[in-house]
């Protein structure tokens, strides 16, 4: 992870001979500390993979980590630039959006189940615009249109807008699209508009 070197400088002054790691105290019979253990254990998860601040303390806690010693380090970690909640939304938003087409809505519902705070929730999803949304919105109906081809119309329906709730994308905005885009394949609007029209 090209980050870890960013760690190596603030902790000099843990380290023996100006630097360089210092052998574990478990090696003159002596446990390592629970900040230690913390350490490793935070160094070992974010080397797999961006993690956010919850997401390492409950991974301390499970691990037996006193709370004190988890505070002390996950702290450590966010002033070095190790953990950066703002930085993981921000990521997580591009990634997830682009990549699986998911909308404001599931996006922030995600962040919020890994421990963002609201505001930097709020923050991240206002990357995406609605012009945007609507823009993925209409590429996901495009294809899933093409994969029910010789289904019946009312079951298209279901899917296609069944398919963008599930995604995140409000009522309104799905029913149009789907409208959209089964016209443009050349079904009745007529016909679209009593299949589609609000209860």
């Amino acid at each position: 992870m090209t980050r870890r070197s960013e760690f190596a400088e603030p902790y000099a002054d843990d380290h023996a001979g100006g630097g360089a790691p210092a052998p574990s105290r478990a090696g003159d019979g002596a446990p390592p500390s629970p900040e230690e253990q913390a350490r490793a254990i935070c160094l070992r998860l974010l080397t797999g993979s961006p993690r956010t601040r919850r997401q390492l303390a409950q991974a301390l806690a499970r691990r037996g980590i006193p709370e004190e010693a988890a505070q002390e380090v996950l702290s450590r970690f966010e002033d070095v630039g190790l953990i950066d909640d703002a930085a993981f939304a921000g990521a997580w938003v591009e990634s997830r959006h682009h990549g699986r087409g998911l909308a404001r809505r599931a996006l922030a519902r995600e962040l919020r189940t890994k421990g963002v705070d609201s505001a930097v929730i709020e923050e991240a999803v206002g990357q995406l615009d609605s012009e945007q949304e609507e823009r993925t919105a209409r590429e996901l109906a495009e294809r899933k249109l093409r994969a029910t081809r010789g289904l019946e119309r009312e079951k298209r329906i279901r899917r296609l807008v069944g398919m963008l709730a599930r995604k995140g994308y409000g009522e309104g905005l799905a029913i149009r699209v789907v409208r959209e885009a089964l016209a443009a394949e050349g079904e009745d609007e007529e016909l679209l508009d009593a299949f589609l029209a609000p209860e």
